[in-house]
């Protein structure tokens, strides 16, 4: 890959030559201007944000990568984390990983060469990139991770205590009569997903039905939450747990496919409150997590480790609540 020695040394200029042409910067004869441009493009020499960086040392840049896009419950984050970043003079870049460990890379990449000067990762993964960075900075890379918790990562995470809400929505359950409980979780090889269902084991066990809770597994979209719903209300549950607020819309709609009433014959409860689930009907109730809180804090703890304050990876546990709307309700027996 040409540096910009190469273009100075094939147009007979010094680097500061070739770099005033190409910021634009200052005055260069036209002559000299042009044949910069020309051994530019002949060698191909792509000038980027990571050599101004070396420079100035700061990019002005976050960013963050989330896992999908399309899911309303992340706008909130990114919202709550651009925000935060603005009023520290940085802007935001946003990158939707799709839940894709190479796409992931790529963006770290923008870390690696300093076009950016931190990461806030709102997945599971840290990218394999930078877990060479993370272990050899002792806690002081400027990476953190939001939403998850994954103490093996060493760095800082912001997050609620995801098992400890379950648990809380499938107890509100249980203390509606319902016995025969289905969940709809999100991938396993997630920590968030896996702690969501050993809090949903625990309400259960708590109250001696270890063996009636069903479990089936979606990916936090409508669809997933639709299919896994119309399994396990086959199962004969007379109540859901869906993982997500999209989830549990999808859950809404297999329950009435199959000539069921929300919540006169099936219960439901969500997890994160998205701005849909109190316009539903039934509105929903759900696990509220402070969405906007999570990306401000995400936010913070990155600042501290870009200006050093900082080296330690930290965990921060942010509170939630179970909002209870119209979706449940006592059972009846039939």
């Amino acid at each position: 890959m040409p540096t910009i020695i190469d273009v100075a040394n094939a147009a007979g200029v010094s680097t500061a030559t070739v770099s005033r042409v190409l910021s634009g910067s200052g005055r260069v004869v036209a002559e000299t201007r042009a044949r910069v441009l020309a051994a530019v493009e002949r060698l191909g020499y792509a000038p980027n944000v990571a050599a101004r960086s070396l420079r100035t040392t700061r990019a002005g840049k976050l960013l963050v990568t989330v896992p999908d896009i399309s899911n309303p419950f992340f706008s909130n984050v990114i919202r709550g984390a651009e925000a935060a970043a603005r009023g520290i003079g940085y802007s935001v870049v946003l990158g939707d990983t799709r839940h894709d460990a190479a796409i992931e890379n790529q963006y770290a990449e923008m870390l690696a060469k300093r076009e950016v000067d931190g990461l806030i990762f709102l997945g599971h993964r840290l990218p394999d990139s930078l877990a060479t960075l993370v272990r050899a900075s002792a806690g002081g890379a400027p990476v953190v991770n939001g939403c998850e918790y994954s103490p093996g990562l060493d760095v800082p995470s912001v997050h609620i205590d995801n098992a400890g809400a379950s648990e809380e929505a499938v107890a509100h359950l249980i203390g509606l009569g319902h016995r025969d409980i289905g969940i709809v979780t999100g991938p396993m090889a997630s920590p968030l997903g896996r702690d969501r269902v050993a809090g949903a084991r625990k309400a259960m066990a708590m109250h001696g039905l270890a063996d009636r809770l069903q479990i089936d597994h979606g990916d936090y979209s409508v669809e997933a939450g639709a299919a896994a719903a119309h399994r396990l209300l086959a199962g004969g549950v007379t109540a859901l747990f869906c993982c997500s607020d999209e989830m549990a819309m999808g859950a809404l709609s297999a329950i009435r496919a199959t000539g069921r009433i929300c919540p006169t014959d099936i219960s439901l409860v969500g997890f994160d409150d998205i701005r849909f689930a109190r316009f539903l009907e039934p509105a929903l109730t759900t696990i509220a997590q402070p969405q906007q809180e999570i990306g401000r804090e995400t936010v913070r703890l990155l600042h501290l480790l870009i200006t050093g304050q900082h080296a330690a990876a930290t965990s921060v546990t942010l509170p939630y609540r179970l909002v209870v709307r119209d979706s449940t309700a006592p059972f009846q027996p039939r």
